[in-house]
């Protein structure tokens, strides 16, 4: 059996990450997600176990010491990591392994694991983005501002990926995603 793949999908906040991952999750029975551990409150709809592993602070400090998690980081007061043993496990099956993670964990797992393959999402100005962020209606303007402020240190970081799509056209930018994808898995 071959082993899987890592394939890391980043990009700054309302860049279409998220739903792009969402949408090549159901469209490709290969790849599966991996569920993140966050110490975050639970959202409206959303399921312990299956959007996220939910924990308290505590005991991700835990797991951190522990060694738990490929990559791990704090953001707007929460951490967000990614399990380990789950990862590899699946890998070893050879299920390829679909991550939409920042830039700072992508880099992580590109150091540990040089065969992922990292896809940046992004749009085509970060006006488009400021404008998709304040559209969507889910975050206060201080929350937006923060994302927005790390928007710089996220884009320079694109030239280290393997490849780069510019999400101006959802379907567009999810056809090239799946061929991208399929060439990954594929070899």
């Amino acid at each position: 059996m071959s082993r899987g793949k890592i394939i890391i999908l980043s990009g700054p906040s309302g860049s279409g990450k998220t739903t792009l991952y969402q949408k090549l999750l159901k469209t490709n029975a290969h790849l599966s997600k991996s569920i993140s551990v966050t110490t975050r409150s639970k959202r409206p709809g959303e399921v312990h176990g299956k959007d996220y592993f939910f924990v308290s602070p505590k005991m991700f400090e835990y797991k951190i010491r522990m060694g738990h998690f490929l990559e791990y980081e704090k953001f707007f007061g929460n951490y967000y990591g990614t399990p380990r043993r789950y990862v590899l496990d699946l890998l070893r099956k050879g299920q390829s392994v679909l991550l939409c993670i920042d830039v700072k964990g992508a880099e992580t797992v590109k150091k540990n694991h040089r065969e992922a393959v990292r896809i940046f999402i992004k749009t085509p100005t970060i006006q488009d983005l400021k404008d998709r962020l304040l559209k969507r209606g889910s975050e206060d303007l201080e929350t937006i501002q923060k994302r927005l402020d790390r928007v710089e240190m996220e884009l320079k970081q694109a030239r280290h990926y393997d490849y780069v799509i510019i999400n101006a056209n959802l379907n567009t930018a999810q056809g090239e995603l799946n061929r991208i994808v399929r060439e990954i898995t594929a070899g």
